[in-house]
């Protein structure tokens, strides 16, 4: 009998304050790096929450645009998108050196994700901050994705991700935001979703076909109202069902 296991995630540090309640459900989290949302201080609270739930501990940065919260391309040159990006790790790291505690792995958010998904130049820039950062940290990305393919040519190590609360597309592309069906919000749905994936390596697209799918970490944003139920449905699911989370 095969033994599955699964990373679960949460996107944290973006305002809500709802960190106590979701970071004991996860096993990684990504914390906002002020791109999108967050700041110094909102990222050292979130960090020691992390820390004293042992939650290995991501970067999440984004295209430099609060007023969008980072859901929105922002048209940069490439030496501009570098820069933020790796200044936002930087800023991360420096505070986690400070807390005795060493980046886990990196994630983008929103726009900077998407892009970066399907976008030769985005994917290409990312690879680079990761390249330029002297400690090996993990990229956490979509399978069938440009910067999946990319990052696995230049040998960066990479871990697949999948999101339980949201629609896909059969290219497997996030179903978007501004549909009214892009996230799921009832809670049986989502764990039948999460487990055909993590156990079946299918995805059931927004037309209804199967599409396989690989998953090593399975996401729930931390500012979906419902997160913090369904987290606990997801997790007390699995566990019956044998499957490790890590």
């Amino acid at each position: 009998m095969q033994t599955h296991s699964i990373d679960i995630n949460a996107d944290v540090g973006e305002g809500l304050h709802n960190e106590h309640e979701l970071l004991p459900l996860v096993s990684s989290c990504n914390i906002a790096c002020g791109g999108h949302a967050g700041n110094e201080t909102i990222m050292r609270e979130v960090i020691q929450i992390a820390k004293s739930n042992n939650v290995k501990i991501g970067a999440h940065p984004s295209y430099p645009d609060r007023e969008n919260f980072g859901r929105k391309v922002v048209e940069m040159s490439c030496a501009a998108l570098y820069s933020t990006v790796k200044s936002q790790i930087q800023t991360m790291m420096a505070i986690m050196r400070e807390e005795h505690l060493q980046l886990h792995h990196v994630k983008c958010h929103g726009a900077l994700y998407n892009s970066s998904a399907k976008d030769n130049r985005t994917a290409e820039v990312v690879l680079e901050v990761m390249k330029s950062i002297k400690q090996p940290l993990k990229l956490y990305v979509p399978f069938g994705s440009v910067i999946a393919e990319k990052a696995i040519s230049e040998r960066i190590p990479i871990t697949y991700e999948a999101f339980a609360d949201r629609n896909y597309n059969e290219d497997l592309s996030l179903v978007s935001r501004d549909l009214p069906l892009a996230m799921i919000q009832d809670v049986d749905e989502l764990i039948e979703h999460a487990y055909r994936m993590i156990v079946h390596k299918k995805v059931k697209t927004i037309n209804g076909v199967e599409v396989p799918i690989k998953a090593q970490t399975i996401c729930i944003h931390g500012d979906n109202p419902k997160a913090i139920n369904m987290l606990k449905s997801l997790t007390q699911f699995l566990t019956k069902k044998g499957i490790i989370i890590h």
